[in-house]
């Protein structure tokens, strides 16, 4: 049984603030809607770490969007159709390669500073993309150049209040809509840890990943599946969970923390070898180290079980040294840490867990299925992505729909009535007997969760993983913590339940969901979209499929 609200609390007795805009969560789609929100509105950011501790802030490889005289729109649309897996609303996608342009515009006028070669913006690439399209700042710094010009911009912001170290448990629901959220002080600075009731005309999420579900993870420590998993409890609609994107290329050394390798590396020719010194990925892909991200990551684990070994190896050693260690200083001092040269040595990597492209089911302005609620980034599902999401789309569908979601409850803010009143909401005292190390807990389900929902999946491994869940739900569930430790830890266990739901129902492979007991994708009875959505009445999921809702015409689009 999901509880509807993990700690006791009543709006009677309880302390109140009150805004026309909430937003849970401080990345770059949140930062972005709270500036496009009417400036004569008041704004609350509530993000549960500082605003630089999100995956926004740690993307290395950079933003995608057709700058180049080259390129074209067409051709960004193709790419990311083809990565996709044919699961992408083709619609949504040409809205946001459209308005690429205009974002990357806007950061400029905010103070970003894009790497510049002889005068223009420098250009990447990375696999899945047919051009050069992927700005990126100091090196393989782009997400925290990208995020200090925002956050530098929402502080000045007149009308945006930030409520640092401040983690939101639960959204409040009255009379089938969204008021706003429970949120609970949780930094050396909140001398108050009493629960908060935070009143809003409207809600947006945008809480990031669940990446730290996984024992191997490319995700920051605040990565917990928060979003999905309070949005699950309070009625909302989530889509595709079972699609979580692996990165290739995570650093893999014995004491070291799960360091990504940004893709751009094998994008400036990088070659992947295994532990022999043999370049395998022409023989999985034409595309060989530039393939999609799904595909790399499946020959790397198929090359490690061939090898018998726990990581194949990035090799730049027959590039320019100088050039590769300038051109990412980031990931050359990580290396140099434990003695290994990024343009010399190879260097150990095996697939993380990097980005859940399941969510929220949104629509094209952000709007989730609960009146009220908006959301937009990595907690959402807009369809962008569809099975598997093209390297550094990501940070531009922030931006678009952090833009789009701000300006639509802005809207709707306006429109509705002028006073906000705090609602009688109770949430019971449940007395729990159990002890259990929350700790202890956590690791078994990163594990099991990396073991048997990882790269490759199959009807054994994912009963063994949901029976396994179920049993650590049984108790964690009905517990009712004062911690953030126990919060996070029942909001992994509710988004890993999702996806395990989500990947047992999946009966085919389709970009970043593989089954070895079902290996080729299935267009007649699995080109669909499926759905998890829990009766808040009764506390049983509901499963459902939802069609696609735009063809896909591919080989329509013109070449550039």
């Amino acid at each position: 049984m999901t509880p509807r609200y993990l700690l006791p609390f009543d709006s009677r007795r309880s302390l109140h603030r009150f805004a026309d805009v909430l937003i849970i969560g401080g990345g770059l789609a949140g930062l972005r809607a709270a500036n496009a929100v009417s400036p004569n509105q008041s704004v609350l950011v509530v993000t549960k770490d500082q605003l630089r501790e999100s995956s926004s802030n740690y993307a290395q490889g950079g933003i995608a969007s057709v700058i180049n005289p080259e390129d074209c729109f067409n051709s960004h649309i193709r790419d990311t159709l083809v990565a996709g897996a044919n699961l992408c609303d083709s619609e949504v996608v040409e809205m946001v390669v459209r308005d690429g342009p205009q974002r990357i515009e806007e950061l400029i006028r905010w103070g970003t500073q894009f790497d510049e070669f002889e005068g223009a913006i420098a250009l990447g690439r990375e696999g899945g993309h047919s051009y050069q399209r992927i700005l990126h700042a100091h090196g393989d710094a782009t997400g925290r150049e990208i995020m200090r010009a925002v956050i530098e911009r929402t502080r000045n912001a007149e009308n945006i209040e930030i409520l640092e170290d401040t983690f939101t448990v639960d959204l409040l629901t009255y009379e089938g809509k969204c008021r706003g959220a429970v949120v609970v002080g949780c930094g050396e600075k909140n001398e108050d840890t009493r629960p908060m009731m935070v009143w809003a005309k409207e809600t947006i999420l945008c809480t990031g990943g669940s990446g730290q579900v996984y024992r191997e993870s490319t995700n920051p420590p605040v990565a917990t599946g928060d979003g999905t998993a309070l949005a699950y409890r309070a009625g909302v609609e989530l889509r595709d969970m079972e699609f979580v994107q692996f990165h290739p290329t995570v650093l893999y050394i014995a004491g070291s923390s799960r360091s990504l390798i940004t893709e751009a590396v094998r994008g400036e020719g990088a070659y992947l070898v295994d532990s022999e010194g043999h370049r395998f990925m022409p023989e999985y892909d034409s595309r060989a180290e530039l393939a999609p991200r799904d595909i790399v990551s499946q020959s790397i684990v198929r090359q490690m079980s061939r090898t018998q070994h726990p990581s194949v190896y990035l090799d730049l050693s027959h590039l320019d040294g100088d050039r590769i260690r300038e051109r990412f200083p980031g990931i050359a001092d990580v290396c140099a840490r434990f003695g290994l040269d990024l343009a010399k040595d190879r260097i150990p990597v095996r697939p993380g867990a990097h980005y859940a492209i399941g969510g929220v089911t949104v629509d094209r302005q952000g709007r989730t299925s609960l009146p009220g609620l908006w959301a937009a980034g990595e907690a959402s599902s807009s369809g962008l992505h569809g099975a598997n999401r093209l390297a550094s789309n990501s940070l531009l569908e922030g931006l678009v729909y952090g833009a789009y979601a701000g300006e639509a409850a802005s809207r709707s803010a306006a429109e509705g009535p002028h006073r906000l009143l705090a609602q009688r909401i109770q949430s019971a005292v449940k007395n729990s007997t159990t002890e259990f190390d929350v700790a202890d807990v956590r690791v078994s389900l990163k594990s099991l969760m990396g073991r048997l929902v990882g790269v490759e999946r199959s009807a054994e491994g994912l009963r063994e993983a949901a029976n396994s869940i179920h049993s650590f739900a049984a108790y964690v569930m009905a517990h009712q913590f004062d911690t953030v430790g126990g919060w996070e830890l029942q909001n992994m266990i509710t988004t890993a339940q999702c996806m395990v739901a989500a990947a047992q129902a999946r009966t085919e492979s389709r970009g970043v969901h593989f089954r070895t007991d079902h290996p080729e994708s299935d267009d007649e009875n699995w080109r669909r979209h499926l759905t998890i959505q829990v009766d808040i009445n009764g506390g049983h999921p509901r499963q459902g499929p939802l069609q696609t809702g735009s063809a896909l015409q591919i080989d329509s689009l013109k070449p550039c």
